[in-house]
């Protein structure tokens, strides 16, 4: 209980969910590349996804929910307690110099879990009216789908907002990891804050491409 009402527990707990998602965004980004492959790599993909049996895939949602719920619980606790001028504490202090991504982490992960939301109401649910054609599908051509909607420019225009917003929340959040458990000093810490910019970058750069070689027609159905 001590590490759910320590403000040092709760940031470790926030760098653990913090890392779970890192690796599922990886994850899911290399699921997501197959669209380079054309229609049956990606239809292939989603098929496997849907193949395996109910039960994983009910309780990996199961697990992801709590992971995202208590990864905002305790930013938001967190955000207040640092409001009100309480000292931050971590494993090992260190200096870290602001940056834009650090003094909006709450605004940047707040948008992200909003997009997360449009997500899956758009590819999972599939109740957005640009994938309309495609509901009761499943998982149907996912590859149709997503090339019917990144044709749009709205569409497109909003993943590619979240994915800046994601590489914001992450290239500090990476850094922060090591922080919060201690693992970074002034010696090492310019080569952290730069690994986190590294994957914030790469992953960025990852989850765009999608979106914009489609609507560019460089990618088509």
């Amino acid at each position: 209980m001590q590490l759910l009402t320590s403000s040092i527990g709760r940031k470790i707990l926030m760098a653990i969910t913090g890392l779970f998602m890192v690796l599922f965004v990886i994850v899911h980004l290399l699921g997501n590349s197959s669209v380079f492959a054309g229609p049956g790599g990606l239809n292939a993909y989603a098929e496997h996804l849907h193949s395996m049996p109910l039960p994983i895939i009910a309780a990996f949602r199961a697990v992801m929910l709590v992971v995202i719920c208590v990864h905002i619980w305790f930013g938001i606790q967190l955000t207040i307690e640092n409001s009100g001028g309480r000292p931050q504490q971590y494993a090992v202090k260190a200096t870290q110099k602001a940056t834009f991504a650090s003094e909006n982490m709450i605004w940047t992960g707040l948008l992200l879990l909003a997009f997360i939301v449009y997500h899956l109401l758009q590819f999972t649910f599939r109740v957005t009216p640009d994938v309309a054609a495609f509901a009761g599908q499943v998982p149907g051509n996912v590859f149709g789908m997503v090339v019917t909607s990144f044709k749009n420019f709205f569409v497109t225009f909003i993943y590619a907002a979240a994915m800046v917003t994601l590489f914001l929340h992450l290239s500090h959040g990476v850094q922060s990891f090591f922080q919060t458990l201690g693992w970074n000093n002034d010696r090492v810490q310019p080569g952290i804050t730069k690994a986190g910019t590294l994957v914030a970058l790469v992953l960025f750069l990852g989850f765009v491409a999608i979106p914009l070689t489609i609507f560019a027609g460089i990618l088509k159905g």
